[in-house]
């Protein structure tokens, strides 16, 4: 059903932004992921993004307040979408185009396991590869509708017993790569068996 004269539709709501990244010349962009901080990261969250040395930083939302992100900012350039719990200093979505591909950052992007199709649809329009979002709490990797699919998980208060996670994503010409950092242990973290 089209939208009534005088009213925009959803899509036509959405804050779109875009932002250009540049990898280094010497080896492969290195992005900090993280989401849902909800005003109070882990208490090592900082200190163990810093050590990971992040080109760039991106926050797919639930952020909590401007002043998380102007910390992370302290440690690389960072990106963010407003979440649910966030104001409109935001954008909805972000297109990140580090040159030899496309990210879509957004908050909500998931049912379950499956990409929502309307966010498969932005990403495909946006010429996107990657989209990268967070809300549900819960670290994901996987690939959706041709598109590769990330949940760096939480970065702030535990949610039921699911870890306390940020994401690093490092991306060449030729190849992809994809981790989960657990703030308690500072290791690599992977899903139980």
């Amino acid at each position: 059903m089209p939208p009534r004269p005088g009213r925009p539709s959803a899509l036509a709501r959405l804050r779109t932004g875009q932002v250009k990244v540049s990898a280094p010349g010497d080896r492969d962009l290195r992005i900090a992921v993280v989401a849902d901080s909800h005003g109070a990261p882990h208490p090592r969250a900082y200190a163990l993004l810093r050590d990971r040395r992040p080109d760039v930083i991106l926050h797919a939302g639930d952020i909590g307040g401007p002043d998380i992100v102007s910390a992370l900012a302290e440690i690389a350039p960072t990106h963010a979408v407003r979440g649910n719990i966030d104001d409109h200093l935001f954008p909805d979505e972000l297109v990140v185009d580090v040159g030899y591909l496309k990210l879509l950052l957004t908050h909500i992007a998931v049912y379950g396991p499956k990409l929502r199709a309307d966010v498969g649809a932005r990403a495909r329009a946006a010429k996107a590869a990657i989209v990268v979002c967070g809300h549900s709490h819960v670290p994901f990797v996987g690939r959706d509708q041709g598109l590769v699919v990330f949940n760096p998980g939480s970065l702030g208060p535990r949610r039921f017993s699911l870890p306390i996670l940020f994401g690093v994503v490092e991306l060449g010409k030729d190849a992809m790569r994809f981790e989960h950092v657990s703030c308690e242990t500072g290791e690599r973290w992977l899903p139980p068996p």
